[in-house]
C-alpha cells in the first residue's frame, strides 16, 4: 500500500509540476515586450479602425483636433512669453 501511495504522490507531483511549467510558460508569453507591443498596437488601431475596417473618424476627429489645440495653446504661450 505504501508503494501506491507513493505512485500517486509521484504522479500529483508530475502533473503538478507540467501545470506549473504551462502557467510560467504562458505568463513568460503574456509579458514579452513583442507581446505586450502586440498588443497596445491592436488597441490603438481598435480605437482608430472598426471591424470592418472603416476608420472611426468621430476618434479621429477628437484627436486631430486635441494636437491642433495643444499647437495653438504653445504657440500662444511662446507669443507670450517672448
Amino acid at each position: 500500500m505504501a508503494d501506491r501511495n507513493l505512485n500517486s504522490i509521484e504522479t500529483d507531483i508530475e502533473v503538478t509540476r507540467e501545470r506549473l511549467a504551462s502557467t510560467i510558460d504562458q505568463l513568460v508569453h503574456r509579458t514579452s515586450p513583442k507581446t505586450i507591443a502586440r498588443r497596445e498596437v491592436a488597441q490603438v488601431r481598435g480605437y482608430f479602425v472598426a471591424a470592418d475596417g472603416s476608420p472611426r473618424t468621430e476618434n479621429i476627429a477628437k484627436v486631430v483636433g486635441g494636437v491642433v489645440a495643444t499647437v495653438v495653446v504653445l504657440g500662444l504661450i511662446r507669443k507670450i512669453v517672448k
